[in-house]
């Protein structure tokens, strides 16, 4: 632990931001806000800040060296490498954004030859409750943590990802993972509502559920939804199939329409999913100003699914009167 300048710890290390393309870092995308407010706070009389907390990672071990200083109880740190910047950023972002050229004393700590892993571990524990960080950046952050074991230990978590991460899934590279969102990409849900998503359908599906499997059937469920629902899928802005609430009760949708078709013996494929869907689920306004607006929190799902599933019955009802019609005319 040590004193110095804001500046110079500015210059001497780098946030290690999440890159949701290569699934690089793990920390959130700067918020100009809240480091500005830490800024102006921070130059007013009596301001104070916990130390900032940093890593000097072993694979740059090259370029720093730790000396201590003889019949004393402290150490010098000598930054060697020409482009300085080798301390990472652990809980500091933000606090250092807009001091680069503040030569105001702060309070730094820094571990020594922490691996990425660990260092975000750490990252997780000082965060894991921080008003306004993403849940989504710790859930994937969790997710590389788990490793293979993230399917049994969290397979709602495991399925959210693959739903991001898998080519052949209908929502790859399209959940915001609370870090740098690559240019260009059109935003819908972010990994936090999948996951709670991905839980919704795990409950309702039942039965013994294996999570490989389940991964196909969502990237099936959506490709259905994608066809029948084309133009709502295309236009998320203008629609909620692809936010929270869509997700929520499509997902348990995808649960009911799963667990009916492992009862009767067939295949939930893309083909089953769209025939049963094109029966009903076109009923509702899927518009920002529709049949779901103002709906929210847990409450708001559950109540989206349970309309849902009404406009299903109706319309399953009034489909079976007009066949019985036919048929006595028929007759």
């Amino acid at each position: 632990m040590s004193f110095a300048p804001a500046k110079s710890l500015a210059s001497l290390s780098f946030p290690d931001v999440l890159d949701e393309l290569s699934g690089e870092g793990y920390q959130r995308k700067f918020h100009r806000q809240h480091s500005l407010e830490f800024k102006r706070y921070i130059h007013t009389p009596g301001a104070s800040t916990i130390p900032l907390t940093f890593n000097l990672r072993p694979e740059q071990a090259f370029a720093w060296r730790i000396d201590s200083e003889p019949d004393t109880n402290l150490a010098r740190l000598t930054i060697l490498a020409p482009s300085n910047r080798v301390m990472a950023q652990v809980d500091c972002q933000h606090r250092l954004g807009y001091l680069r050229d503040s030569g105001i004393s702060l309070p730094f700590m820094t571990f020594i030859g922490l691996s990425v892993a660990e260092e975000m571990e750490v990252f997780r524990v000082i965060n894991g409750k921080a008003k306004g960080l993403s849940g989504s950046l710790l859930d994937f952050t969790e997710a590389r943590l788990a490793g293979s074991g993230l399917e049994s230990h969290k397979p709602e978590l495991y399925l959210a990802l693959r739903l991001h991460e898998d080519a052949k899934s209908p929502w790859h590279n399209q959940l915001d993972l609370g870090g740098k969102q690559t240019v260009g990409n059109m935003r819908r849900a972010s990994l936090r509502t999948m996951q709670h998503g991905a839980r919704r359908f795990i409950r309702t599906a039942g039965g013994v559920r294996k999570p490989e499997r389940d991964a196909q059937i969502l990237f099936d469920f959506w490709d259905a939804i994608a066809i029948v629902l084309r133009e709502q899928w295309a236009e998320p802005r203008k629609h909620v199939v692809t936010k929270g609430i869509g997700v929520y009760a499509l997902m348990s949708m995808a649960g009911v329409l799963t667990r009916e078709a492992e009862a009767s013996g067939t295949p939930p494929d893309v083909d089953y999913f769209v025939s049963k869907l094109s029966d009903f689920v076109e009923s509702l306004d899927w518009s920002t100003s529709g049949d779901l607006k103002g709906f929210g929190g847990v409450a708001g799902a559950d109540k989206a699914f349970e309309m849902l599933r009404n406009v299903r019955e109706l319309t399953l009802k009034h489909t079976n009167s007009i066949y019985g019609k036919q048929e006595h005319i028929a007759n």
